[in-house]
């Protein structure tokens, strides 16, 4: 299920004999993203069969599906959470890439012999296995909550042990039949949490997850091949003043695509492809270049309002604009201005001007 579709689905399916009510409110109250990221490891292996599972692997698959959230779209989990840092610190440890496949990821950490990735990771036993059973019982005390699970008390998730849990049999049927919507729920509650911690940075729902695989650009590219031949055959392109023509120019993301997880069409410009490569996330400086982005912008919608007045991507521009009668330079820069500053803040780098 795609990331926007799983926002509509906040109520967990209802089963006799089980308290879905105290599933549910593990998510209430947090103040770290762990409990997202450690029942998400704990589904996909009840998925795959599993009721005995070791913690460290557990700590592994959390980093692992955060990887992507933390390393590319550099989403800020708040000054508390640990497990960012950790991230970056296994990064390093363990030569990781920023866009390492998830899989590969947990196949590395839970190999790990590294005594410093294992003490990265042995952090979170002291956070979370227990806490997460807080709705049960008092979970806060380690003993207490480690004696309850295990007789599974209140039909509790799961049992604690020093190096594994053991998932309640009552709970394991329900979560392979509802593994979808148990998903969905848990990234529903993630992208609220996020978006809390960050109110301004666009479009969080679509930032959990890492895509396959990019969409192609084919139809915004028709878009500018349209402007292109209007404007004469040939634009220049904003950076290197090189001469664009159709067939021999990329289209190229004006504010990072980590940063705004989309292609609208008023983020997108041609642009010349040797640069397009080696601008790759940075952030252009708008003192530099939102003048140029602008009038190319202008002239682009000058373009298709008269030549292709149908043309789908109009309507990209009112996602910035209430009207297309407004794509003035002030009320423009006004939109740019702020999220290129929080994207600078998030930890996207400046493009260094020629």
């Amino acid at each position: 299920m795609g990331a926007k579709n799983y926002l509509s689905l906040v109520n967990l399916p209802q089963q006799d004999e089980l308290p879905i009510n105290l599933l549910a409110g593990c998510f209430n109250n947090t103040s770290a993203t762990y409990k997202f990221y450690w029942f998400l490891a704990i589904l996909g292996r009840v998925e795959q069969g599993q009721v005995s599972v070791p913690k460290h692997d557990l700590f592994a698959e959390m980093v692992a599906h955060a990887w992507y959230t933390v390393n590319y779209f550099r989403v800020s989990f708040g000054k508390q959470d640990k497990l960012q840092e950790a991230i970056q610190s296994l990064k390093t440890l363990e030569g990781l890439t920023v866009d390492a496949d998830r899989n590969y990821i947990f196949k590395q950490l839970s190999g790990s012999t590294s005594k410093s990735t294992l003490k990265e990771l042995r952090y979170f036993n002291g956070e979370v296995p227990h806490r997460f059973l807080s709705p049960w019982f008092r979970a806060a005390d380690t003993q207490i909550a480690y004696a309850a699970s295990r007789r599974f008390e209140n039909k509790c998730l799961y049992a604690l042990f020093p190096d594994h849990i053991e998932i309640n049999p009552v709970w394991v049927d329900y979560f392979r039949h509802h593994a979808g919507i148990l998903r969905n729920f848990c990234y529903w509650n993630l992208a609220v949490y996020l978006q809390a911690k960050n109110p301004s940075v666009p479009d969080i729902p679509n930032k959990l997850i890492k895509q396959p695989v990019r969409k192609a650009l084919t139809e915004q590219r028709k878009f500018w091949d349209i402007v292109i031949g209007e404007l004469g055959g040939s634009v220049d392109c904003i950076y290197t003043n090189k001469k664009l023509v159709v067939n021999d120019y990329a289209v190229e993301h004006f504010l990072p695509y980590a940063f705004v997880a989309h292609d609208l069409i008023w983020n997108l410009i041609p642009a010349d492809r040797s640069f397009n490569s080696s601008k790759s996330d940075k952030v252009p400086p708008l003192e530099t270049y939102f003048e140029p982005y602008f009038m190319l912008q202008k002239s682009a919608l000058e373009v298709i309002q008269y030549k292709a007045p149908k043309n789908k991507f109009l309507e990209d521009y009112l996602t910035i604009v209430p009207d297309l009668t407004l794509f003035e330079n002030r009320r423009v820069y006004e939109q740019l201005m702020p999220m290129a500053t929080i994207a600078r803040n998030n930890g996207f780098e400046l493009l260094l001007t020629p």
